[in-house]
């Protein structure tokens, strides 16, 4: 989200008020907000984005305050922040769970959507090569996330529609809907739970990762 010259100028001379009346202030949490109320006067509506999202959930919120701390979440908490995001999983409407992997690999590919110059017809991609390998054949791609390459074989799903696979394909399909279900402070967008992903976009990534003749698992 772009930041005019003049705001820029009135956040660095809020911040060098805030730093020199710091001795006045009662404690981390007065800094916090402090800072939460610099950020969001530095912030704008521009397009299909909006300041709103730099609000947050309890979830982002315990999770940046451990990290803040330099220290894992506690794990009480974590269980019961992973528990809340459980419930939040929209499981397929129509009970299918795998579409089709060549569209899942387009969306693994496409990071536009949701940006300040995107408008409300460009379609969201997943950007998820961002993070990950995926197909063998791609060679640029992060490392912030696992390697997904042969993810299907190496959990041993040769048939995803077969009941001895359905935990796996359950779980596959939660992780994607809301990483945090499953891993509270994950760095793994909450595609479907954030709406960054429909549905069927979801469900073709699923394959993607599951299908025995997606490249990923060759």
């Amino acid at each position: 989200m772009l930041l005019t010259k003049a705001k820029i100028a009135i956040a660095f001379v809020a911040i060098a008020g805030a730093l020199a009346g710091c001795s006045n202030m009662s404690g981390s949490a007065d800094l916090d907000k402090l800072t939460a109320s610099i950020v969001k006067a530095s912030f704008r509506d521009q397009g299909i984005v909006k300041a709103s999202v730099l609000d947050t959930d309890e979830t982002n919120r315990e999770c940046a305050a451990a990290d803040v701390a330099g220290k894992p979440i506690e794990e009480e908490l974590g269980r019961a922040l992973e528990a809340k995001n459980l419930q939040t999983i929209q499981w397929p409407s129509n009970g299918v769970f795998l579409g089709d992997w060549k569209e899942g690999e387009k969306i693994a590919q496409n990071g536009r959507g949701l940006t300040w110059t995107d408008d409300a017809k460009t379609v969201n991609g997943g950007n998820c090569y961002n993070c990950h390998q995926i197909d063998k054949k791609e060679i640029s791609f992060g490392t912030i996330g696992p390697s997904l390459y042969n993810y299907g074989k190496i959990r041993g799903v040769t048939d995803p529609k077969s009941p001895d696979s359905k935990l796996m394909v359950e779980y596959t399909w939660g992780r994607i809907w809301n990483s945090k279900a499953y891993n509270a402070c994950s760095n793994m967008p909450r595609a479907g739970h954030m709406g960054i992903l429909s549905e069927q976009q979801v469900r073709d990534l699923v394959a993607l990762l599951l299908d025995p003749k997606s490249p990923v698992n060759q």
